[in-house]
């Protein structure tokens, strides 16, 4: 690699090189010195982070001083300064620029101590109700001061990404917080994570065959499944036949809604229903910690589920699960359909990214709010997903600003290939991309909750 210096001791300080470099979320990335290029190609961010401070680290050891040198990841640009020893330090911490000369001579000062971060500086601070001594020395430590210091410690440093090579490179000598898409990731799990009330129903509408109803049914279930641990309920509650049954796990029984309706008075009879009593009619998906209540997949019935049967398992199954999140069927007019909507905590109105089912959502919107239902739908979400590779751009445009005319957020998931076929959702078969886009898709949900 080209140092862009003179040689060490030949009579003269060496130059300080021009140094930066770019590493992106694929792992590839470029580094240039005083315009040298050198290509970065590693599986990761992370390793592609670490490579960058590897090769300058080897140069600021042949030049015997510490290199200043600036990155640009996916987050923003950081300035660096990296030691013959292969510590980093980072360069300007108050977000001042710096010059190369005078961001060096303050490295070479530096001890191989880290400064303490802000958080952790500012949770040493007095609070009003400290209690001080009796000759009022310093003041003694207080509950508050105990919780203070718990709650500046939820800033973890970053896990992933080129903030996670630096800490890996410096082992753990330095450890910075996590960068913008890794801060956005950590506030929706919170979101995902908080407390709640009590039990909370989920209701996913499009009157139209097609809108990936049960496949946001499915994958909001399977996000709250695993961020909180279980007790969540995908619901199939088609008064007829649904095929949320078919796109799960199957279980080892066929048992539905309707077995478990035709049960209920037995259960009652025994004066306490147990979470073990439903083990026999719902499907459990075990990787993604949820269970999934099929619709009636006889063929040869004529059962239909009403509304006061909807009621009646609502009232039930909201005695075991955290989270209930109802898979509509098409028929608005049908009474479960309308019973549904009116057990709500939150409307989620979806749609692909198509006139004929993006018009289906906004008819549906409409009934909604002539039939009393206005303060239901301004506080829905939309959840628009991409039908192919290439989706229309001018009405992606258009349908975010008629729907965010309408609901309380409009959010997007990408096109996914494994949900194409209409077999098993396989959650853990999808691309990172996705998952994440429904990580996102799912909190904005459970703000709403």
């Amino acid at each position: 690699m080209t140092d862009g210096s003179g040689e060490a001791g030949s009579g003269g300080p060496a130059r300080v090189p021009t140094i930066t470099a770019e590493v992106r979320d694929d792992g590839t990335g470029e580094l240039r010195v005083d315009g040298s290029l050198e290509t970065i190609a590693r599986s990761d961010l992370a390793e592609a982070g670490a490579e960058v401070t590897s090769r300058v680290a080897a140069l600021a050891a042949r030049l015997g001083s510490p290199v200043p040198m600036e990155v640009r990841d996916p987050d923003g640009l950081w300035s660096l300064v990296v030691h013959p020893d292969g510590r980093v330090d980072q360069a300007a911490p108050d977000g001042a620029p710096a010059t190369a000369a005078a961001t060096v001579a303050a490295a070479s000062a530096t001890t191989a101590a880290s400064p303490a971060p802000p958080a952790r500086a500012a949770a040493t601070q007095t609070p009003p109700a400290a209690t001080r001594t009796p000759g009022g020395g310093a003041p003694l430590p207080t509950l508050e001061d105990l919780v203070t210091t718990r709650r500046s410690e939820r800033r973890e440093p970053a896990r992933r990404g080129w903030r996670h090579g630096v800490a890996l490179v410096t082992f753990g000598g330095i450890t910075p917080g996590p960068g913008r898409a890794e801060r956005r990731e950590r506030a929706a799990v919170h979101a995902l994570r908080r407390p709640l009330d009590g039990p909370r129903t989920v209701v996913v509408v499009n009157p139209k065959g097609g809108a990936h109803k049960t496949t946001a049914t499915m994958l909001l279930a399977a996000t709250f499944g695993l961020q909180r641990g279980g007790y969540t309920l995908a619901w199939d509650n088609n008064e007829t036949h649904g095929t949320l049954g078919w796109r799960a796990t199957p279980a080892q029984h066929e048992r539905t809604a309707v077995d478990l309706l035709r049960t209920m008075p037995v259960l009652a009879a025994r004066g306490t229903v147990r979470i073990g009593d439903l083990d026999g009619y719902v499907r459990t998906q075990p990787t993604e910690q949820f269970d999934v209540l099929a619709s009636d997949e006889d063929a040869a019935s004529a059962a239909s589920v009403d509304a006061e049967s909807f009621r009646n398992l609502h009232r039930l199954l909201s005695q075991f699960y955290r989270v209930l999140v109802i898979d509509t069927g098409n028929n608005m007019r049908a009474s479960n359909w309308r019973a549904a909507i009116e057990a709500a905590d939150q409307l989620v109105v979806v749609s692909t990214v198509r006139e004929d089912t993006a018009q289906s959502a906004a008819w549906a919107l409409d009934a909604l709010r002539a039939s009393g239902h206005e303060d239901a739908v301004r506080r829905a979400v939309t959840i628009l997903s991409d039908p192919a590779p290439r989706a229309d751009r001018d009405l992606r445009k258009r349908l975010r600003s008629h729907f965010g005319a309408l609901t309380r957020a409009v959010v997007e998931v990408p096109y996914e290939p494994e949900l194409v076929g209409g077999g098993r959702i396989a959650y853990r078969k999808l691309r990172p991309a996705t998952r994440e886009a429904w990580l996102y898709a799912t909190a904005t949900v459970a703000e709403g909750l």
